[in-house]
């Protein structure tokens, strides 16, 4: 009875002892994991957490409050909740479950799984083990299991590793972070889509999606678009415009996986693993680093007075439209492989650069100077020169020359697939060409017959350029000798012929000025004796008055006696015959 006694109080201070350390306080943001000692199952060899009480870590945690596991058979260790900053993504990794299969690199995804904070509903519902495809969005706070999973954020890592590895690091005192994990810490931030500050310029930019999951690309495609290109054939048999391709190719399918952030949407719907057709436009994406990586390129931006040519490296099989007189490559209709044969007009467009290549080309008329000064429009003529050409007589002339030139928009198409790009219209094609042309003309004429005929050398070369051009689709507005720079000693010469000639002129001028003094002195005499030449003059017309009238007279007296003097005679002719008359009838009547 006296032994009894001392093992009775020895079992009641040890059961006292046992309850105090088996209670335990888990704090409002935390969780108890337990760890059982002792146990008569034991845990499969691929799965670290017991959910049939076998001795290891258990499936079910202990929730914030006052909590009581018998000690010394568990131990509890307090971890705490998953926060996730603002701004900030958390990336699941399963250290339990089914494993993958062979080739993939993330763990299938199902509703059931909800945000990883039922072990027990991962498990039984398939979840394999691994990187998750969802990931943890900003601000996310939750009880996730610290054994079935990991949790990488940018600032620590939540979970207790299994990996041997990741284990002996953790025992040397070392805390884990997203390095160890092959992650940067850029890339736990949330994918943001925004302007930049480019050159003190701001930019509009798109995101250029790359995954690395997904079923291989087929049928030599360089990029993976949902559904392919079925709808830009299915729009095509039912005789749609260019515009109406464009606008379907220009569209983003997207919205099919909320712009990759549900990546077992976009794996569902059929898309593939590499470079993305689809860009992401503006705005914050939750995307998870070990499936998808963001490149951000300048949006195309095409001003007024320039077109942007495509040249699409995706789509249909190549069908050109040029026609067989073309040939200078492939003009294709929207959608399909080659240069499209509508040109994009002003606007912003989304385009993938790795698809499509954009080539722009000024409609504006374009001033080409070659000279030492070039056009503040464009810099496209910056590698032009004043032309250097030698006359017959072996004179070397510098000559600044202005072209204008003008490509039609509709041509655009057809100039880029004959050119590659319209520098090299400029610096292969027209510089060659104007410089031959007047390098040719020269050679074969004096240095002086050229000055002389300058507009008519200039007449000339508008038409030959013009001619030159036109084969290139390319209008020419305009060729404009600007300045012929001559050399020193033809200088010297014209300046001394020009100097004799200014003095014969000047000599002329003298001449003329004493002729003129002459003819004005003769006036002025003229004019001083003017009074009395006019007085004479009166008078002697008066003289020739008289004159006339005295002649007037003389003439009517001649008249009047001429005329009584026939008068008599015919007055005595007439008067004798009838007395001649009289008589003789008197006679013949006897």
């Amino acid at each position: 009875m006296l032994l009894i006694a001392p093992v009775t109080l020895f079992l009641i201070t040890v059961l006292i002892i046992c309850s105090i350390f088996s209670i335990r306080y888990i704090g409002p943001m935390e969780v108890g994991l337990v760890n059982k000692r002792f146990g008569l199952k034991k845990l499969s060899e691929d799965n670290p957490i017991a959910f049939e009480g076998e001795a290891g870590y258990q499936a079910k945690l202990l929730m914030p409050g006052l909590r009581f596991k018998f000690w010394p058979i568990f131990a509890v260790n307090k971890h705490p909740w998953i926060q996730v900053p603002a701004g900030e993504i958390g990336v699941v990794i399963a250290q339990v479950g089914k494993p993958l299969p062979i080739g993939a690199k993330s763990a299938v995804y199902r509703k059931e799984f909800a945000n990883f904070s039922d072990l027990e509903h991962f498990i039984k519902n398939g979840g394999q083990k691994g990187v998750q495809r969802p990931v943890l969005s900003p601000g996310t706070s939750l009880p996730i299991h610290p054994v079935g999973f990991l949790v990488i954020t940018k600032s620590r890592v939540y979970g207790v590793p299994i990996s041997p590895e990741l284990t002996s690091r953790a025992a040397r005192g070392r805390n884990l972070s997203c390095e160890d994990f092959g992650l940067n810490p850029r890339q736990l931030d949330v994918v943001r889509i925004e302007p930049r500050l480019i050159k003190e310029k701001m930019v509009d930019i798109v995101g250029i999606v790359t995954t690395f999951e997904g079923d291989p690309l087929t049928g030599g495609d360089i990029a993976s678009r949902i559904g392919g290109f079925a709808d830009i054939k299915k729009l095509k048999e039912q005789n749609a415009s260019d515009a109406e391709l464009m606008e379907m190719i220009l569209g983003s399918k997207n919205h099919e996986h909320n712009n990759y952030q549900d990546f077992q949407k976009f794996l569902d719907t059929g898309g593939s693993i590499g470079l993305q057709h689809d860009p992401l436009l503006y705005g914050a994406y939750n995307l998870n680093p070990y499936l998808v990586a963001v490149e951000t390129v300048p949006m195309l931006v095409v001003e007024q007075g320039e077109v942007a040519v495509i040249k699409s490296y995706v789509g249909l099989p190549t069908e050109d439209t040029s026609g067989s007189n073309f040939k200078f490559g492939s003009i294709v209709r929207p959608g399909h492989r080659g240069i499209w044969v509508e040109a994009l007009r002003t606007g912003k467009y989304p385009l993938n650069p790795h698809c499509y290549n954009s080539e722009i080309v000024p409609t504006s008329i374009l001033n080409l100077n070659w000279a030492k000064a070039t056009s503040e429009a464009h810099n496209l003529d910056r590698n032009l020169e004043p032309i250097n050409a030698k006359s017959c007589e072996g004179f070397i002339f510098s000559i600044d020359l202005q072209v204008q030139i003008h490509i039609p928009d509709t041509q655009a198409p057809r100039v880029i697939s004959m050119v590659g790009t319209v520098s090299n219209l400029v610096n292969e094609v027209l510089q060659a060409a104007v410089g031959n042309h007047f390098r040719d003309t020269l050679q074969a004429m004096k240095a002086v017959e050229f000055i002389e005929k300058r507009r008519e050398i200039q007449e000339t070369a508008t038409q030959y350029i013009t001619d030159k051009l036109a084969s290139y689709n390319v209008e020419t507005k305009g060729v404009y000798i600007q300045d012929v720079i001559l050399p020193a000693q033809l200088v010297t010469v014209l300046t001394e012929r020009e100097i004799a000639n200014q003095e014969i002129a000047t000599f002329k001028k003298q001449q003329e000025a004493q002729e003129q003094r002459i003819q004005t002195e003769k006036s002025k005499g003229t004019a001083d004796m003017q009074a009395a030449l006019a007085k004479e003059a009166v008078g002697v017309d008066i003289e020739k008055n008289k004159a006339e009238q005295v002649k007037v007279q003389a003439d009517a007296a001649k008249f009047r006696r001429t005329a009584e003097g026939d008068g008599e005679a015919h007055y005595r002719q007439t008067t004798g015959e009838a007395a001649g008359a009289e008589i003789r009838s008197i006679g013949l009547a006897r």
